[in-house]
């Protein structure tokens, strides 16, 4: 148990609960759990109370030399994060997101490539417009990494024929 982290687990939940009125401090702990497992849950609570702050905080992480924070900076913003509560703020209006996706969408690894994938599918669902207008400018030039994240976040659409997606990822 001690060696694969789930034992921040509680740290996590604890944080999410009582760390509101503590923002320094919580978002430091935040950091440093998801090293270890994960924070998605507990920073959105934090985006809820403090936006401008902690969303400045994961532009930050976005560039961050750790894969785990990187991730946290794409998966705890996610509008629809399973086993989550919808996040009505970015359904609304996803742009603030753009700027975080922008410094991962070449990121060398899979977990964060993946992340910003579902990331974009979950805008695609909500603000169409917003998600396609964004994967066309980034299927520009695009390096390996960032057409195998295009690919992914335009999985639901091209299984439904869309051709516009379909010619996104042909143009990639």
């Amino acid at each position: 148990m001690f060696s694969e982290g789930y034992w921040v687990m509680p740290i996590a939940k604890y944080i999410e609960k009582y760390g509101l009125d503590h923002f320094k401090t919580s978002i430091n702990a935040i950091k440093e759990i998801t090293k270890r497992n994960t924070s998605e849950y507990c920073i959105r609570p934090f985006i809820d109370r403090y936006p401008k702050r902690t969303l400045d905080v994961m532009k930050k992480w976005s560039t961050n030399p750790n894969v785990h924070v990187r991730r946290l900076s794409s998966e705890g913003l996610r509008p629809r994060l399973p086993w989550a509560r919808k996040f009505d703020r970015f359904i609304e209006n996803p742009k603030p997101i753009l700027d975080i996706l922008e410094n991962l969408k070449d990121d060398d690894s899979k977990f964060v490539q993946k992340s910003v994938a579902n990331n974009l599918n979950d805008i695609l669902k909500d603000n169409y417009q917003v998600g396609i207008k964004t994967l066309k400018i980034w299927s520009k030039n695009a390096t390996r990494n960032r057409i195998w994240i295009i690919k992914h976040a335009l999985r639901n659409e091209v299984k439904q024929g869309n051709m516009e997606a379909i010619k996104i990822i042909a143009d990639s």
